[in-house]
């Protein structure tokens, strides 16, 4: 009863994709990810634009929040679908659905409006960010996806930065509405491609939809990341807000539980919680999305804050970063296609994003900025080397039924990650800034307290305080700064141990077969 109606679905089997449909199937897969990511950071720069405009600047988080928590709500959902309804289906569903927000957005009246249409984009990001990997893994067998998989975990670097960059040059050339509407076309095309070059066959079966499963581990993600997300902005910590969202998190998880082991279709089936390489792929990937979205964070308030930068600016000094993610993902996912090895990779990832960390904790006000770029390039190169390797050996280790889930599943806890890496490492920054700017106007004999201090904000405010004021602030969100860094070194190195757990299991390969 839990399970829902029985329904004929359509699935697929692997069919044989000669290399040049599948270098066609994963440049349609790319455009789809590539729009659909750099919309989710495209509306950051614009937002100052947006309120001013549309009023309303109580929602202002929840624009921010909305599509986060939707996409990392849903994710686990999609490859469920994917496995009753097809990939191909589902991925245009996306895309639409992607596309129709989109529109809404850029037309939207109000801030109510705005955020209810981020909402409904956020759902279909969601789609678009893992269904493309779980396509791949139809496609090409693990050992020859390896350098598929580099394509795609450098497109995920790019549009990680790309999207602040864009933003600034629509918001200074056109309007904000294009914020929304830069992405339209190319998803179009991305659907059209689609629909021209992935061809599976069809398979019909039996299935139930997991209608109660989907409720709960949806309502459980969207209260966890409501909690991290909005806890100490929208609401302090210690709030009922707090204890009731922590409250409803544990309910719904408790439910999921209870309704997945009774379905006889699962969501995210309990059997891939007793798969070893899934758990500490999960737990490695979630700690690598802390380290990823929190040092994403700091990094333009760093270089515009301190070093004077304007956010497009600041954009382009992270270029850095995106080319050794870039480079690091190919590479990486060539060499695991050569040697049929993948574990090290990870590894020596983890250990890089930690090393990366540190060197950016050394950072200080008058660090060249030839030296910065060079420490924001060391953590390029380990996040490139570590995210998609995740995937890979998830993917190979699940069953063929199971490898959908595993792929989403995976994505979701790398995205939860990122969630708990911004409220997390965001509120180690505020409370040492505060300590900091407290101490240092002290010992300085400045009339800056720790409150007037905290409201400083905007760079272009800082810039008009007086020399010695600026000195104090400066240095002082220097060293917050530093402090969020240190503490990302342990949660990444606690992320290369899960990673040394994992039992190298050799690539699948169709030529083996």
């Amino acid at each position: 009863m839990l399970a829902g109606p029985q329904v004929k679905v359509e699935t697929e089997t692997r069919p044989q994709f000669t290399p040049k449909q599948v270098r066609r199937i994963l440049a349609a897969l790319m455009l789809g990810m590539l729009t659909s990511m750099v919309s989710t950071s495209v509306v950051a720069t614009a937002l100052p634009t947006i309120v001013g405009t549309l009023g309303g600047q109580e929602h202002l988080a929840w624009v921010a929040s909305a599509a986060l928590l939707t996409m990392t709500a849903s994710m686990p959902v999609w490859g469920k679908l994917s496995d009753l309804y097809g990939r191909k289906r589902m991925f245009q569903v996306a895309i639409l659905l992607f596309t129709t927000a989109s529109l809404a957005a850029g037309f939207a009246q109000d801030m109510g409006q705005l955020v209810v249409a981020r909402a409904v984009q956020g759902i279909g990001v969601g789609g678009l960010q893992v269904l493309p990997q779980v396509v791949l893994g139809d496609v090409v067998e693990p050992r020859e996806r390896g350098r598929y998989s580099g394509y795609i975990g450098a497109v995920f670097g790019v549009s990680t930065v790309a999207g602040p960059l864009i933003g600034g040059f629509v918001v200074d050339h056109l309007s904000w509405h294009w914020c929304f509407w830069v992405s339209v076309p190319l998803a179009l095309v991305a659907f059209g491609v689609i629909q021209y070059v992935l061809r599976l066959p069809p398979a019909r079966r039996q299935a139930k939809i997991d209608w109660w499963g989907a409720a709960f581990i949806t309502g459980a993600a969207t209260s966890v990341m409501m909690l991290l997300s909005l806890g100490g902005s929208a609401f302090p910590w210690h709030s009922w807000w707090t204890y009731g969202l922590a409250a409803l998190t544990v309910a719904m998880l408790v439910g999921a539980v209870l309704v997945e082991r009774r379905a006889s279709e699962p969501i995210l089936p309990p059997r891939l919680f007793r798969n070893r390489t899934f758990v500490l792929a999960s737990a490695a990937s979630l700690l690598v999305g802390m380290a990823l979205f929190g040092s994403l964070m700091f990094l333009p308030q760093f270089l515009q804050i301190v070093h004077g930068m304007s956010p497009t600016q600041s954009g382009l000094m992270t270029l850095p970063l995106v080319g050794g993610m870039f480079g690091a993902s190919l590479t990486t996912g060539r060499l695991v296609t050569r040697t049929g090895r993948w574990k090290v990779f990870p590894l020596f990832g983890m250990l890089t994003v930690a090393i990366g960390l540190f060197l950016l904790s050394t950072m200080q006000v008058h660090t060249p900025l030839v030296v910065v770029g060079g420490c924001m390039a060391v953590l390029g190169v380990g996040l490139g080397a570590s995210m998609q390797t995740l995937v890979l050996a998830a993917q190979n280790a699940a069953r063929r039924e199971d490898m959908a889930v595993s792929t989403t599943g995976v994505a979701f806890f790398r995205a939860l990650g990122g969630s708990i890496g911004v409220a997390a490492f965001g509120a180690i920054l505020s409370s040492r800034l505060a300590v900091e700017l407290a101490s240092l106007s002290k010992a300085a004999h400045l009339p800056l307290g720790e409150g007037e201090g905290i409201s400083l904000g905007s760079p272009e405010a800082i810039r008009l305080l007086p020399p010695p004021v600026i000195e104090v602030v400066l240095e002082s969100f220097t060293r917050a700064v530093h402090t969020a860094f240190l503490v990302g070194v342990p949660v990444v190195v606690l992320g290369a141990f899960a990673v040394m757990a994992l039992k190298e299991l050799p690539l699948r390969s169709a030529k083996a077969k």
